[in-house]
């Protein structure tokens, strides 16, 4: 069929055309306007005409680059381009800068359906609330889902999601709260009422009169608007009124509606409805003020009806249960959190596999978090298992991030978090295994701020060993989170232990095993004993001879230790006690040890040929070169004998195969440091201590019960061994009785929070307005302590207190009581202070001897004359026994009131009895010495004390007082009328020579207030003293108000001072403005987890600009590497002069952190980074075999690899953080360098996630 030309459409044409569907002869009718003068195309769904042909290159390029100047820059200005562009007609579409995105529909579609058939009936128009919400501006779950590329990791300017427990409301729902409770009535009273006054006035005609109804809902109706000023302190008591509403506050059913939908639309509504339940059963169950948030469980009796109240498990396990697993997981069918304390092998995994078994069955997700990349690799294989659908998200790994089990280190959950990532909308749980590493002081911050960040609907699983105080932390987490927390702990072990002392050392002593700690924890002394006379008739005739009584208590040389290890070795392998697991607390001593044992074998044929099989199939994924490095064949001749060595300085993939073939039972003895025992759950028969001191990072000390339960506790195997085995080695001496019993029953480390301020979590709440970092310090485990509620309640009751106390009289006379009040307390806080600095002083002490006169003032007394007669001894709470003079009839000490009743005027008037003048002798207390005199008296202390203590028996009580107590008082009396209106003292500067700044600013400040108090007026009203106390009483009230107002404020947080400075440091750098926004360098920091100020700064002083890639890679190694070098790096001149700029940003920061208060020095600040492994990173960025590299360094192989792993994330931030700058060089040359360093046995994938 010809084609038939149409001639063009005219101005009339209706603009139709026909387009063919397919080839069925169907046609459908096109009515979309022409584009100006253009044929009409053949309309039709199939292609028409020839088959294409290869397309001409030519012509292509023709059309695309030279006649097409579309792709060219506009604002070129070179002549060239001009001229080309005369050539050329560009059509201008100014529409295309005109492209905005759609908004939101603002209403939705919805069915109505017949109740009883089901039948659709009609649909309506229904408006959508928050519509406008998205991750840049709302913290709510309501929000709409991000891009799906930022939906696993989150974006850095996505808002979180409301953290759970932090009611705080956002500004937008106040403001609608006001608008729904203030409701125009066009119908009644707009005319004569204004909207918001609760009365109006009526101008009509008819004058009406007034209703004089008065009831208290009206009264009570006039504080509305009152307490709507204060939103939080509004949600709080309608928090508490939710539970029991008796008597709305309104007067018709439609208010106590609108109420309610207020209160529902302040509340974070969560996509789970379960959560918000379980506070309102909390709430009813919340009739006492002082809730518990934590609930220990009993598991001492066995739980009987477990399988009737879960008859459809969601996990079935082939072994009966523990008591406390059947009762975490009733606690986790019920949807509560839970925190599980057991010891190692005690089966605490079975919680984790039950919750993510229930959330694949809820079809939510479930996130397990791990202190150690090694574990989380671990956990990925074991979980993997058991589930398919696990994921693992490391720093340099991310497998199947999609999966409903996600296994994570806790820094990339806190990330997470802080950016608001999509899979927190389906978490169900959250799994925090091994929680005891919060006290570890570098990372714990981070389980604190996850902890604090996780949503309302997020329920939280803890697992931890064996801690004291797991009722208080949960009681923490409880009461952040606002809900209940489970405390299932158990000091049961599956596998009893049992502790031993080696002090063989050779064939003929190797039998010389003492149990010093049985199975049910007894403390054998007749053990100990034993080993020590072993030890002793060890030590040869020689040496006592001479005069080395003191041998060394630690150190021992190599061929002691090697013969130790022998005979050791061969004693348990023997006794068929492998495989042994030996700690030894230092890497050079592992490797020693290990190396040592030449002649030890302990594998059959057998299992030599599977090692040697597992060997060559594991290390097939590395290079050809990699194979021969020494380390790996150094390590295969031991393993092939049954030997191995686990410690950092181990390369990661050989660390891996030795951890499996240990788990298989190939390895019999292991030598590992204490790393082992912290993440790697692989249990042995027997463990053995090399020692027990380890250093610290600071010192040498002995082992903590904790960290000796973690390490013996991997002795005995579940099901295998009756019990485990721990041997401690006495190689130079028995150690000291004492410390073994400490670290063997000892209470295990408190769990103490590490909370710290970072630049990074400030940065990031500051981004979000509705989260404040106060509000973070706040709900910190080291603001634990702060037990608001029971302080908000005595406040209130405080200030009922003040409201009905009667009114003060200040008129006249009496208008300056006030001020006397405020200067006597100050004078008598300033005596306090002054007298405590005498008598903590040495000369003040030598002053009160025995014989010295004091002035006494206490309750009973009021400047009166004593004497000292005895001093006590205990330094803390010092008494003084004096003989004072008194009225007669006054003798008796009043009942110990309390201080309070200070007398109301200040003199220095001695007190002269007015009758007969008597005597007693008490104990003084430090405070009721209000002087010392200069005069000294001769008394015979003792001949004083028996005669009053005979006279205080009834029979001897009308007896005359003795010659030694008339004497003493008689000059007492003396002094006290020789010197009535005040006697010399002892001046603190002058006689006691006390130079102390605070001293000699105390006794001048004590001069100007005593020479103050003669000018008061209201001393010399009559009412004065019935005035004064009024005044005290109240003034006391007030002090405790003040007081509790102080510490329920943010003023009161211990690390408020820190934040203060910390946020000076970041305005003067320019990451906030003055009003806390986050700029541009902030933004930048926050992508960035370690040591942001330093990398942002050298980001923005473009330090890395004129490097190249492998040069970048190599200065930025001095943020990760850690460890002090004995060998200097060679470095290229341009590297160094890098070197020397981090220096000087260091510095910079160090000093300006200073200036600002931190506490840091600014040598610290700059000693942190190390550049040791530079030239290592230099060399490896440029393509140098892994073995030549170890030669450049006396750093050990794994700790060289585990350097370049987490440069390497160090690297992809620096390329986000240049993309929000818009560096995309700088981006692109990371992304290089990345690449440069990715390669080899540095990035083998691990065995586990294979």
């Amino acid at each position: 069929m010809d084609k038939t030309d149409l001639p063009p459409g005219g101005p009339d044409d209706l603009p139709l055309s026909l387009l063919e569907m397919g080839c069925s002869g169907r046609f459908e009718l096109i009515t979309h306007p022409l584009p100006k003068n253009r044929p009409l195309p053949p309309h039709s769904t199939l292609p028409h005409g020839l088959p294409p042909t290869c397309l001409d290159l030519k012509t292509e390029v023709e059309k695309r680059f030279l006649r097409d100047p579309a792709w060219l820059p506009v604002h070129d200005v070179d002549d060239a381009f001009h001229k080309f562009l005369k050539i050329s007609t560009r059509e201008r579409e100014v529409d295309s800068l005109l492209h905005c995105s759609l908004s939101p529909l603002h209403s939705g579609l919805s069915v109505v359906r017949d109740p009883t058939t089901g039948m659709l009936l009609d649909f309506t128009e229904v408006l959508l609330e928050d519509t406008g919400l998205s991750a840049k501006n709302s913290l709510s779950l309501q929000r709409q889902p991000g891009p799906p590329s930022e939906s696993l990791r989150g974006s850095n300017t996505n808002y979180p999601f409301l953290p759970a427990g932090m009611e705080e409301l956002t500004l937008e729902q106040i403001q609608k709260k006001s608008e729904l409770e203030e409701d125009i009535d066009f119908e009644k009273d707009l005319l004569t009422v204004p909207p918001g006054l609760k009365a109006g006035m009526d101008f009509s005609d008819k004058a009406k009169t007034t209703k004089s109804e008065l009831n208290l809902l009206s009264l009570l109706s006039t504080f509305d608007d009152v307490i709507d000023a204060l939103p939080e302190e509004k949600e709080a008591v309608s928090r508490k009124e939710e539970p029991a509403v008796k008597l709305p506050r309104t007067n018709s059913l439609e208010d106590l509606g609108i109420k309610d939908s207020a209160s529902s639309a302040s509340q974070p509504s969560a996509n789970t409805v379960r959560p918000t339940e379980q506070k309102k059963r909390a709430l009813q169950e919340d009739k006492g003020d002082n809730k518990k948030w934590a609930v220990p469980v009993d598991i001492s009796s066995p739980c009987g009806d477990f399988y009737k109240r879960v008859p459809d498990p969601a996990f079935k396990y082939p072994f009966e249960l523990d008591v406390f697993q059947k009762q975490a997981i009733l606690r986790l069918e019920a949807h509560d959190s839970v925190f599980v304390a057991a010891h190692t092998s005690a089966g605490k995994t079975v919680v984790a596999e039950y919750a993510i078994a229930l959330s694949q069955k809820h079809m939510t997700r479930t996130i397990y978090t791990s202190p150690i990349k090694a574990l989380s690799n671990q956990k990925f294989r074991d979980f993997k298992t058991t589930f398919s659908d696990v994921g693992l998200l490391t720093g340099d790994v991310q497998l199947s991030p999609e999966s409903s089990c996600l296994i994570m280190t806790t820094e990339i959950l806190r990330s997470m978090l802080y950016n608001g990532s999509e899979v927190i909308r389906d978490l169900e749980w959250v799994i925090f295994d091994e929680v005891h590493y919060i006290n570890d002081a570098e990372r714990g911050v981070v389980w604190e701020e996850v902890l604090i960040m996780l949503p309302e609907h997020v329920s939280i699983i803890l697992l931890s060993a064996t801690v004291p105080n797991a009722v208080e932390f949960s009681e923490w987490i409880g009461r952040i989170k606002k809900r209940p927390i489970y405390v299932i702990s158990t000091v049961k072990r599956p596998v009893p232990l049992e502790h031993y002392l080696y002090t063989g050392n050779s064939t003929k002593t190797q039998k010389e095993l003492f149990l010093l700690l049985d199975a049910s924890g007894n403390f054998l002394t007749k053990g100990y004993y034993a080993a020590v006379d072993a030890k002793k008739e060890r030590t040869s005739k020689h040496a006592q001879s001479f005069g080395t009584k003191n041998v060394s208590q630690h150190n021992t040389t190599a061929s002691q230790d090697r013969a130790v290890w022998q005979t050791l070795l061969n004693y348990l392998s023997q006794r068929q006690q492998t495989p042994v697991v030996a700690f030894t607390f230092s890497r050079t001593r592992c490797d020693e040890n290990a190396r040592s044992l030449t002649s030890l074998d302990l594998t059959s044929s057998i299992e030599k040929s599977e090692i040697h099989s597992f060997l060559q199939k594991s290390l097939t994924r590395l290079r050809g070169g990699d194979r021969q490095l020494p380390q790996i064949l150094s390590m295969r001749d031991l393993l092939k004998r049954g030997i191995g060595v686990h410690h950092s300085g181990i390369l990661p993939i050989l660390k891996e195969i030795i951890e499996m073939l240990f788990s298989r039972g190939l390895v019999k003895v292991l030598f590992a440091t204490e790393t082992f025992a912290m993440g790697v759950n692989m249990p042995a028969r027997t463990v053995v201590f090399d020692s027990i001191r380890k250093h610290d990072g600071t010192g040498f000390r002995n082992l903590l019960p904790g960290e000796y339960i973690q390490m013996a506790g991997r002795a005995g195997r579940r099901g295998l061994d009756a019990t485990g085995t721990v041997i401690i080695l006495c190689k130079a001496g028995v150690h000291e009785m004492g410390d073994l019993h400490a670290m063997m029953l000892g209470k295990p480390t408190v769990l103490q929070s590490q909370f710290r301020l970072t630049y990074t979590m400030i940065l990031n709440l500051l981004r979000v307005e509705a989260l404040r970092v106060t509000d973070m310090m706040k709900r910190s485990f080291s603001e634990n302590h702060r037990d608001t509620q029971a302080h908000e309640k005595r406040i209130s009751e405080l200030r009922n207190t003040l409201s009905s106390l009667p009114p003060l009289d200040t008129e006249g006379q009496l208008s300056d009581i006030l001020s006397y009040y405020h200067t006597i307390t100050e004078l008598r806080i300033t005596t306090e202070t002054l007298q405590r600095a005498v008598l903590e002083s040495v000369n003040g002490l030598k002053a009160l001897c025995v014989g010295r006169v004091v002035m006494v003032n206490s309750c009973q007394h009021h400047n009166a004359l004593g004497v000292i007669l005895q001093v006590s001894n205990d330094a803390v709470n010092r008494t003084f026994t004096a003989l004072i003079i008194c009225e007669k009839g006054n003798e008796e000490a009043a009942g110990d009131q309390s201080n309070k009743a200070f007398h109301p005027i200040y003199s220095t008037t001695l007190f002269i009895p007015e009758g007969p003048c008597s005597h007693t002798v008490q104990k003084l207390k430090l405070q009721d010495i209000s002087a010392i005199t200069t005069k000294t008296l001769k008394v015979i202390p003792e001949r004083i004390i028996d005669n009053f203590n005979k006279r205080q028996q009834p029979r001897f009580r009308l007896d005359p007082p003795g010659q030694a107590i008339s004497t003493a008082t008689q000059e007492l009396l003396r002094l006290a009328e020789a010197n009535p209106n005040g006697i010399t003292t002892l001046d603190p500067v002058n006689d006691l020579h006390l130079k102390a700044v605070d001293v000699v600013e105390a006794v001048m400040r004590h001069r100007v207030l005593q020479d103050c108090l003669k000018d008061f007026h209201c001393i010399h009203s009559p009412t004065f003293t019935e005035q004064f106390a009024r005044v005290q009483e109240r003034m006391s009230v007030q002090e405790e108000l003040d007081k509790l107002l102080f510490l329920v404020s943010d003023q009161s947080l211990t690390l408020l001072p820190e934040y203060h400075q910390r946020i000076k440091v970041l305005e003067a750098l320019q990451y906030v403005d003055s009003t806390g926004a986050v700029q541009l360098k902030g933004r930048v920091a926050c992508q960035i987890s370690s040591h942001e100020l330093l990398l942002t700064e050298l980001l923005f002083e473009n330090t890395l600009s004129p490097l190249a890639p492998e040069e970048s890679a190599a200065l930025l190694s001095c943020l990760i590497f850690t460890q002090n070098t004995q060998i200097d790096p060679h470095v290229t001149s341009t590297l160094q002069e890098g070197i020397n700029q981090v220096l000087s940003v260091a510095q910079r920061i160090g000093e300006l952190q200073r200036d600002y208060g931190i506490a840091q020095t600014a040598e610290d600040f700059v000693a942190q980074f190390k550049f040791g492994l530079t030239e290592v990173v230099y060399c490896w960025a440029r393509g140098m075999p892994f073995a030549e590299i170890a030669q450049l360094t006396d750093v050990q192989e794994g700790t060289i690899v585990r350097c370049i792993q987490r440069l390497d994330e160090v690297l992809k931030e620096v390329r986000h953080a240049a993309r929000i700058v818009g560096d995309s060089v700088l981006g692109s040359k990371m992304e290089r360098a990345s690449l440069a360093i990715r390669r080899d046995i540095v990035f083998t994938a691990s065995l586990y996630t294979h």
